[in-house]
């Protein structure tokens, strides 16, 4: 079996220990023994190597069977540094990152970063978009985080983060809101946001079946559905596909109410336009309440239950399954938000609920994503790459930030990530922030991405 020659090192400190609690020595220049992993059998793949001495192991984090991490003091986690203003944020992030981990476990435990590549570095690098390797690091490695990554709009070239999802089957978009005091908000109340989105990730309009208007494949399918469905479609429409499965929208509400029983959570709300598209997302309601129904009967309740039963109040301890139209639901977060936990909805629902639900709390600058499916974990920036910011050390690193919390949490290290919210609490009441939030406070002080990032450091 052919061996791979590429090597991309891997330091691992010496504050680390191995998988099996031994002290594992300080990496200096690789001396003794470089690892050799077999190439993929699929031409023209590549795959990321580590150098090691005979007394140091890359530790890796697993995955049980049933879901849960083995997540070792010392675990790799890639990362994807991201286009435009990824550089900037990521060099704020991963110092912050890394300080609170320090400040929190006193060196017993420690993140050892490798990088890999997608978007723009990757072409420079690769001649690729998004090479091979790159996937098989995420896999092999389960957890990683990336910046935001190009992708040309209208230029028929497939976005990188939706391959992402799909290629990684990263079916859950997690997106938690909250409000952070001292922003600036454009509602009266945003301290009354606490939501959690899960947009399903894989099926939808995103699934990226569509031909273009005038195309032979467009053409086929306008007259096969004209001719065999009695469908009326326009010459010279663009044709997309809606697919909506019971599979797909199962696991993605059962791992929402799972994450509301886990958090303590009130309520799970099913967010559609199954009104209208009734074989879709009135499906996606349906499914949703049946997989409540058969897989958490002890601790969910419908929302008709509460009232039909317990007279408008859940019983303790119960979570309430309701479901809102789509647009109703946009009324509902401005109106009534406090009556909302966690909301699952088909892709394209949930990715206008997401950014409109952050603008409540002052905006993309202070949202963080991450996408999930049952083997890996992919935190993100949730903003575009801004390339116009690029190398100005200007942008506010909140959303890759607060998407890094979101993958303490992720391993457990909860510890940390409170160090870094209370930190961040702490920078944004004191109005010491990036241009995007001090131009709308009164008396801030304005401050550039790197020294946002180390404010928070000192706020520790």
């Amino acid at each position: 079996m052919a061996y791979n020659q590429q090597i991309l090192p891997v330091r691992l400190s010496r504050s680390c220990r191995s998988g099996t609690g031994r002290k594992v020595r300080a990496c200096g220049p690789a001396p003794a023994v470089t690892t050799r992993i077999p190439a993929p059998a699929r031409p023209g793949r590549v795959s990321y190597f580590f150098q090691e001495d005979s007394d140091l192991t890359a530790e890796t984090i697993t995955v049980n069977s049933d879901g849960s991490l083995n997540v070792p003091a010392c675990p790799v986690i890639p990362f994807i540094e991201g286009d435009g203003i990824g550089p900037d944020i990521w060099a704020a992030t991963r110092k912050v990152l890394d300080a609170a981990v320090e400040k929190t476990y006193g060196g017993e435990k420690k993140i050892e970063w490798l990088e890999v590549y997608a978007g723009e570095k990757a072409v420079e690098k690769t001649g690729e978009w998004l090479p091979a390797a790159t996937l098989d690091a995420l896999r092999r490695y389960v957890v990683a985080i990336k910046g935001p990554l190009t992708t040309p709009v209208g230029e028929g070239m497939r976005s990188l983060n939706v391959t992402l999802r799909q290629v990684l089957d990263l079916y859950a978009c997690v997106r938690p809101v909250r409000y952070y005091q001292g922003v600036v908000s454009p509602v009266k109340a945003p301290e009354k946001v606490d939501m959690v989105i899960f947009r399903e990730n894989t099926e939808d309009v995103y699934a990226g079946i569509e031909w273009q208007a005038g195309s032979a494949e467009a053409n086929r399918v306008i007259e096969f559905l004209r001719s065999e469905m009695g469908a009326d479609i326009r010459d010279n429409s663009g044709i997309g596909i809606k697919p909506i499965s019971a599979f797909g929208t199962k696991r993605l509400v059962r791992k929402a109410i799972q994450h509301a029983i886990d958090n303590n959570r009130s309520s799970v709300t099913l967010v559609h336009k199954g009104n209208i598209m009734k074989y879709t997302e009135g499906a996606f309601r349906n499914w949703g309440y049946e997989l409540a129904r058969d897989e958490f009967p002890e601790q969910t309740i419908s929302e008709d239950e509460v009232w039909e039963k317990h007279g408008g109040t859940p019983p303790e301890g119960k979570i309430v399954i309701k479901d809102r139209i789509a647009d109703a639901m946009f009324q509902q977060i401005l109106l009534r938000p406090d009556e909302y936990s966690v909301l699952a909805m088909p892709n394209l629902n949930g990715d206008y609920m997401s950014d409109a639900l952050a603008a409540q709390v002052g905006g993309l600058g202070i949202a963080p994503g991450a996408n999930i499916g049952d083997g890996v974990a992919l935190f993100e920036a949730t903003h575009g790459t801004a390339p116009k910011y690029a190398g100005q050390d200007k942008v506010n690193p909140g959303s890759l930030l607060l998407s890094g919390v979101m993958m303490l949490e992720y391993l457990g290290w909860k510890e940390a990530a409170v160090l870094i919210q209370e930190a961040l609490a702490t920078t944004i009441s004191n109005k010491t922030v990036t241009y995007d939030l001090a131009r709308l406070m009164d008396g801030a002080t304005k401050l550039s991405c790197s020294a946002f990032g180390r404010a928070i450091i000192d706020n520790m």
